[in-house]
């Protein structure tokens, strides 16, 4: 799946999407079509407990991904990491502990609340000196050209209505022999197209959800290699989703793990 359907308004899905993680932001105990919080993150996803206690309550009750992409590969000490669309910075803080004072994490996100939670958590945890956090799209990353040792995301690429243009800055950011450590909705069919062209379905992480092999092929296309599902997760289990589609569609969470190569080819990702 690349581009969403033309019934799909992409700056209508953008501010239904901040709609949506703002009110996640102000008000994570509310019921949403997806799990929140630190317990969710631990019981279904494989989250370490001690390390989620260890961090502050506002970003972990804010948390709201779909795979644990902390658990694809090794944070390395030193390195850059930045979390695509890194919410209110569960995942980022681990991110900064793993990389060490001499490493650095960036966190961009769309939505200023979930930003504002962001960087609080980063105050209490004192780990402000080695964060960075932006406002930024899927499309357009404030991020430099090859700068990135490994990328994290969880739970985005599935609200993105041009994929092939979010993997392209992807590509871009990565440094060569980088990795990309993506948790992902995935679905067991394609849906139909009038779930394609429904925003809140989108916003719920269900409408631009695609099936893993979708999912490959798309990071595939973009030039990225060894691409693999590592890892699945029951993410919706017991949400409105799971009772809506009960027994007509399987959402579920993926890790995924991909690699851009010392020397890639250029692509044509406009198709």
């Amino acid at each position: 799946m690349g581009r969403c359907p033309l019934t799909i308004d992409s700056n209508r899905l953008n501010q239904q999407v901040r709609v949506v993680y703002e009110r996640v932001a102000r008000d994570p105990a509310s019921r949403f079509h997806f799990h929140t919080g630190a317990a969710y993150a631990a019981h279904r996803l494989g989250y370490d407990a001690a390390a989620l206690a260890a961090l502050p309550a506002v970003c972990t009750e804010r948390f709201s991904g779909v795979g644990n992409p902390l658990r694809i590969g090794t944070i390395p000490a030193g390195g850059v990491v930045l979390d695509h669309a890194c919410g209110s910075g569960m995942d980022l803080l681990l991110a900064a502990r793993a990389v060490g004072p001499n490493g650095r994490v960036i966190g961009v996100d769309l939505t200023a609340a979930m930003r504002a939670c962001a960087m609080a958590a980063a105050a209490q945890a004192g780990l402000l000196d080695r964060l960075e956090l932006h406002e930024g799209t899927f499309e357009d990353l404030p991020v430099a050209d090859a700068s990135v040792d490994i990328l994290i995301s969880n739970g985005v690429i599935n609200l993105a209505p041009d994929k092939p243009r979010l993997m392209s800055e992807v590509v871009r950011v990565l440094r060569p022999g980088g990795a990309l450590y993506l948790g992902a909705v995935a679905v067991d069919r394609e849906l139909a197209a009038v779930a394609r062209g429904n925003a809140d379905l989108w916003a719920a992480c269900i409408g631009g959800a695609s099936t893993e092999a979708s999912l490959l092929q798309l990071i595939d296309d973009s030039g990225l290699e060894q691409a693999r599902v590592c890892e699945r997760f029951e993410s919706f289990v017991g949400t409105d989703v799971d009772r809506k589609f009960h027994n007509r569609l399987h959402a579920y969470g993926v890790n995924v793990h991909a690699v851009k190569p010392h020397a890639i080819a250029s692509r044509d990702m406009s198709a």
